[in-house]
Formats: structure tokens, sequence, C-alpha cells
């Protein structure tokens, strides 16, 4: 399920916000202040961020700032009360992808957060079917993975893991994340599981897994898929 991060301080608009895309069969997560939401999405594994501007403790172009500093490709839109074309022309030059000004149309918002998640690859990675990286080729139908056309043999777990990261590339993933989507929501399990999982992927997929090309540790923060 696509994962949306709603960054608003009004109560009213965030709970309109989160009841419509929930109606539109998004998982969203809403949070009310910027240091809030800096802090989310680096260890959420968000799929897109909708990002007010006028917020408490940072506002969003801090936020946005920093997020792209840091590397983290996750699609933002802007939410803003300003008209100015300045503010605009600002927003998108911090590393927002779009915007929208208050007051907004549902229908328009839906249709950009559509667009936004289209460019990301977010609307159609579902029924991804196969995906290649390197001199490794994922069949997803199959439940196969072959290196340099031979066989390599994975666990369930290591499977549901690297489709995890294959669909959301580019973008980091918390162990709570990897947790959630490998082994299910309520999963009682250490982080340490997680690690010794990866640890056991990286020799499958990678030339050097002590020096690993594809799967990334992001310090503090959990995994990137780079492939």
């Amino acid at each position: 399920m696509t994962r949306i991060l709603v960054v608003e301080d009004e109560p009213g608009i965030a709970l309109g916000l989160e009841d419509d895309l929930q109606m539109e069969g998004y998982q969203v997560e809403t949070v009310a202040d910027g240091v809030t939401a800096s802090r989310r999405a680096k260890e959420g594994g968000f799929d897109l961020i909708l990002l007010d501007i006028m917020l408490p403790g940072k506002d969003g172009f801090e936020v946005c700032r920093e997020l792209r500093r840091q590397g983290l490709r996750t699609p933002i839109l802007v939410l803003t009360a300003k008209t100015q074309e300045a503010e605009k022309v600002m927003a998108l030059e911090l590393g927002a992808d779009d915007y929208v000004t208050k007051p907004f149309g549902t229908r328009e918002l839906r249709a950009r957060i559509k667009a936004l998640l289209r460019r990301a690859g977010g609307d159609t990675d579902g029924d991804l079917t196969s995906y290649v990286f390197g001199d490794v080729e994922v069949d997803f139908q199959r439940g196969e993975l072959r290196r340099n056309g031979q066989a390599i043999e994975l666990t369930p777990i290591e499977f549901k893991l690297l489709g995890l990261f294959i669909r959301s590339r580019g973008r980091v993933l918390s162990r709570e994340r990897l947790l959630e989507g490998a082994w299910g929501p309520d999963t009682f399990a250490s982080d340490r599981i997680v690690d010794n999982h990866i640890a056991n992927l990286r020799k499958k997929i990678e030339s050097d897994p002590a020096n690993p090309r594809y799967l990334r540790n992001v310090r503090g923060l959990g995994y990137r898929f780079d492939g």
C-alpha cells in the first residue's frame, strides 16, 4: 500500500486530507510540526510527502532543504497558502517536486499525487514482474533470483525483503518498516534479525558483501537500495 506523510499543523485540514486520502486507498500518517516531519520522513519509508510551508519548529522550506541535502528522494508536494511566485520558485529550487496553493480542490490534489507517484514509479511497482540490476535478475512471478544466469536460492523472508527494496529503490527504509513489510504488522522481533537477513541477502546479490554497491546502510536511519 502506498504510504503518504501529511505534514499540516491545522487540525481541520490535516483530518480532511487524511480522510480523503484513506478513501483513495492510501496509508496516511499525519504530523503537525517541522521537527517531527523531518524525523519521520527520514525513518518512515514513505512514498510521498505532502508538506505545508507554515509550520511550527521548522518551516516547510527548511524541512525540504534538510531532506534533500541528506539524500532523501521521496517526492515532495508542497501545500502553501502563499500566492507569490517567489515562494513557489523557492520551494521547487529547494527540491520540492510540485506545489498546490491553498485553498485547493481535492480532485486537483489527487491528480497531482497520482502524477508524482507515476513519475517516481509508485503507481506501477505493485505490478512489477521482473527487475534487473547488475548481474542479478529477479523474477517476481516465478519467485526466482538468478545471478549471471544461475539460480540463487533465497528464503521467503529474503525474497520479500528484496522485493520491498526494489519497489522502494532510492528511498531509505527503517528497520521498523522492513519488519512490517517482510514479516508482517505487529511482529515482535529485534532490529538484529533484520540486520542478519540483510547480511545474508548481500552475500547473494553483492559482488563484495563487505562493501555493498546495491544494498546500502544509511547510518542511524536504516537501509537503501541503489540498484
